[in-house]
């Protein structure tokens, strides 16, 4: 089935009802019914049927997040064709590559970029080239307004092509991960039921949706349960905070809800609504997790999911099905099989930490034109390799490690970052850290820390070490600890620890 024609099956009988409303941006006088979706949405397929494209086109988009950045992605299922988000903070040389891999038929951009990216679209071969802005205009609506507000979805099946997402590589070229209609229906009916989507819910959408969490988690979880949305185009604590009596379900990345604990609004009454807050795409504090439940009240459910799987595994909504526990992300979901392996891909014992393989109907297809890379990834079995380290303990609960590319191994010796971030981070004065690697010519790789104090606190590197090693094995405490004020991230939350690899890579040779 078209995931389009899923989504709209799920719109609420009154048409004329609130289906998004903006809370920033040019008019937020101004809310979307689901009659607007029903009518853009076909506007826009219609533009594109009228563009005579070859079936199951390549759609690329690189505009800033906007309902009507949401409609088109809408209106490209309904046409048939594959929606390619591109992340807004990408520049020249990596559109190119973009463009150039995926060969795309049509490319949105913003007003702004749109001298440079056509350049770059027309010379790769690309036919068409539209604007979209966040103020409601651009060519696209311009176009798409002259053509019919009725549209019979395409027909698709479970397994054609629905999205291509680039995956933010630390090293070598970005693959594109191809996600199908039934990858996406899948997961989003998964976790319709397993996170208790009910009537009257109501959504604060506050992630960018060039990316799985605010794009097919986010939305998806909303239209398929025909609730609204309180639409912000971009994070403002104290803003959201206003909204939160109005709303029942928040989702985040773990930097949101640091920014939230930081206003003294943040009480249980200004969560007093609230059904469930989530938290994915990057690790959540024990110190974060733990505020969050003494601030409002609320347990914060941590989840875990990947560019090419959606999601795969969730802490539990209801009590019935067990505790949700910090430092964890849960039980794997319904429907989806995960494991734990070793190197030669042996089966572990609980506890053990290896490799996490996955399976099941929202797993992708392959990577986009790179079918070698494709065998790689997959087992024999047909499991796929996520790269991310981690274990399972009794209970069943799955802890991620880290990533198998962030792993140092020193002297002989696995050294799993995130095991010695959180001794570190349990430290006095430490707010947060990453460990990374650097070539050692003793010991291969050297450990190194990156430390950023709370607020007010006077670290000393020395000190930190000390402490570590009365915690931790020698050969895993670190041998030179960097203070810092801040860790970079990428514009989903994740420490980029490449970056950081980078800047100390020449540091024991030195």
């Amino acid at each position: 089935m078209n995931l389009f024609v899923a989504l709209r099956q799920a719109f609420p009988a009154d048409l004329d009802t609130c289906a998004i409303e903006p809370a920033d941006g040019p008019d937020t006088r101004r809310f979307y019914t689901w009659r607007d979706l029903d009518h853009a949405s076909a506007r826009i397929a219609n533009l594109l049927d009228s563009l005579a494209l070859p079936p199951a086109s390549r759609i690329a988009v690189q505009v800033e997040k906007s309902v009507e950045a949401l409609l088109l992605y809408l209106g490209v299922l309904r046409a048939g064709h594959v929606f390619l988000p591109l992340n807004t903070a990408y520049q020249a040389a990596e559109i190119e590559y973009f463009i150039g891999n995926a060969e795309p038929a049509v490319v949105v951009c913003s007003g702004r970029n749109f001298s440079w990216v056509s350049r770059l679209a027309f010379q790769a071969g690309t036919t068409h080239v539209f604007t979209l802005n966040d103020d409601r205009t651009g060519t696209l609506l311009d176009r798409a307004a002259f053509h019919a507000d009725t549209h019979t979805p395409a027909e698709k099946s479970a397994g054609d092509l629905a999205a291509i997402l680039y995956t933010s590589g630390t090293t070598g070229r970005s693959k594109g991960a191809m996600l199908s209609h039934g990858n996406l229906l899948s997961n989003a009916q998964t976790l319709k039921d397993y996170w208790g989507w009910q009537a009257g819910d109501v959504l604060i959408h506050a992630l960018p949706i060039f990316h799985v969490h605010g794009l097919f988690v986010a939305s998806h979880g909303a239209l398929l349960n025909g609730s609204k949305m309180i639409w912000f185009t971009r994070f403002d604590p104290k803003a959201v905070l206003a909204r939160l009596p109005e709303a029942t379900v928040f989702m985040g990345v773990p930097t949101l809800y640091v920014r939230l604990l930081g206003e003294a609004g943040l009480t249980k009454q200004a969560c007093r609504n609230m059904r469930l807050f989530v938290s994915g795409s990057a690790p959540l504090l024990i110190e974060t997790f733990n505020d969050w439940r003494e601030r409002t009240g609320h347990t914060i459910l941590e989840r875990y999911g990947m560019s090419e799987t959606i999601m795969l595994t969730s802490n539990p909504y209801r009590t019935e099905d067990g505790e949700r526990r910090g430092g964890t992300v849960g039980f794997p979901l319904p429907g989806v099989g995960l494991r734990v392996r070793d190197e030669q891909g042996g089966a572990l014992h609980v506890g053990e930490i290896g490799g996490i393989e996955v399976r099941g109907p929202n797993v992708f297809s392959g990577y986009w034109r790179m079918p070698e890379k494709t065998r790689e990834e997959f087992t024999a079995d047909g499991w796929f390799k996520t790269g991310d380290v981690g274990k399972i303990d009794a209970g069943g609960y799955v802890t991620i490690v880290g990533r198998s590319k962030d792993l140092i191994i020193s002297g002989g010796y696995n050294v799993y970052p995130a095991e010695v971030e959180g001794y570190l981070n349990e430290l006095p004065g430490v707010a947060e850290s990453a460990v990374i690697g650097a070539p050692h010519p003793d010991f291969g790789e050297g450990v190194l820390a990156v430390v950023v104090p709370r607020a007010g606190a006077a670290l000393d590197g020395a000190r930190l070490i000390a402490a570590l090693k009365t915690k931790i094995a020698g050969f895993k405490v670190p041998k030179q600890v960097f203070i810092t004020n801040e860790l970079p991230r990428n514009t989903m939350g994740k420490v980029q620890k490449n970056l950081l690899r980078e800047q100390h890579q020449g540091y024991f040779s030195a």
